[in-house]
Formats: C-alpha cells, structure tokens, sequence
C-alpha cells in the first residue's frame, strides 16, 4: 500500500515537474511574451489592494513581469516569485529598465514548497492563473495555506483560475484531479466547491466570471481577505 501511494503521488508530480522545462524554453524563445501591458485581474487586483490600504504585494509565479512591474509603476512595494529563472531575470531586467528596481525585488521559489517569509510580513497576494498549474488538490491547498500565513491581519488574495467550464476541461491527457493537458501544458481546472474550500476561514468577495484570450479561456478572479 505504501508504495502504491508512492506512485501516486510521483504521477501527480510528473506533470508540475514537466512545467518548468516548459517554461524555461518558452520565455527563452519568446522573451516578454505577453508583453508590457498588465493583465486586466492586476489591474483590477491593484484598485482592490489600494483600497484595503496595502503597499506591500506579493506576486507569485510572476513570470517575466509585466503585472509586477505595474504594481511597482502603481506606487506599491513589490515581491515577485516564479520558479523561472530565465523569466525572473527578463522581470528584473524590465523593472531595472522602467527606473523601478528599488521597488521590486524576485525569488526563485516553486510554489509545492513553503514561501521563504516570515509570518505577516505582506499586505497583498495576486496570483494570475498559478493556483491552476499543474498542481494536486492538496498541493493547492498548501500553497493558499502558506498565502494565508504570510499576510497581514486583513490582508487580501487575489487570485485567478481556469475552471471546470473551460473549453478545455475533461479533454487532453488526463492526469486525475481535474488536471488534463494539452500540447504538454498542464492545467488544473477548478470547481466551486474547491474556490469555497480555500475560502474556509477567509472572507470571500467575489467570485467573478471572465474570459481571456483566443480559445477563449474561461476562467474566475476570486478576491478573498482574512479577518482582521
């Protein structure tokens, strides 16, 4: 039985593991591939944490950094993660570039591990579509776990997620734990029941429906803060 759980858990892993290969070749070759305008959930995100009153933001799985350079751009004091080096180091060269270094700094960090901060230290967290990576239920729950730990009484989480009304959701290969993947990109579409479940203990304001890009994908900004 023992080793049975072992396999499991390593078939869970595979795909997260597959992912940085992935994007480590994709930011290589496509260097500030989204470009330099921010997403519309930092947008969105950045009006939210204004009027909670935050300055410091944590940004995880910033990749090359056009949400995290805007946030510095925005006035707040910025902490951007990825477990990219290659997309770090084009976020650190383009905040260098737009006179914002003294206000964003970076850290390798994978997202499965425990964040590398102390207790409380962060006013705000946004995390665009990281939490729906390839990662396991459990996985995700640890990582909003440690979210939670890191934030301020009263402190805010914005995250978005491609969810179970994905077009792409029950095709491609399929991984278990609603994670399915296509063309070597694995995506763990969420339910609301797992939304409502990270928000055990939280205060939930909103669950907002909205679509990006071509395909197109459909996914939800959830903002949630702890009491305080």
């Amino acid at each position: 039985m023992r080793g049975e759980r072992a396999d499991v858990a390593d078939e869970v892993r595979k795909p997260a593991d597959t992912q940085l290969r992935h994007w480590q070749n994709t930011y290589r070759a496509h260097p500030g591939m989204y470009g330099e305008r921010p997403s519309d959930p930092a947008v969105h995100a950045a009006g939210v944490f204004r009027a909670a009153g935050a300055r410091d933001v944590l940004e995880l799985g910033a990749g090359h950094g056009r949400d995290a350079v805007y946030f510095a751009r925005e006035g707040f004091t910025v902490r951007a993660t990825d477990f990219s080096t290659v997309g770090l180091r084009q976020l650190h060269d383009s905040a260098e570039a737009h006179g914002l270094g003294d206000r964003v700094s970076t850290a390798v960090h994978d997202v499965r591990e425990p964040l590398p901060l102390r207790d409380g230290c962060v006013d705000a967290v946004f995390a665009h579509m990281l939490l729906c990576m390839a990662l396991s239920t459990k996985e995700i729950h640890a990582a909003v776990g440690e979210i939670r730990r890191v934030l301020q009484p009263g402190g805010t989480l914005v995250y978005t997620v491609r969810h179970t009304g994905d077009a792409h959701y029950g095709s491609g290969l399929d991984h278990g734990d609603d994670i399915h993947e296509h063309a070597g990109f694995a995506v763990h579409f969420f339910r609301r029941e797992l939304v409502d479940a990270l928000a055990d203990g939280w205060l939930l304001k909103e669950v907002h429906a909205f679509e990006e890009g071509e395909l197109p994908r459909r996914l939800w900004r959830v903002t949630q803060s702890l009491p305080r």
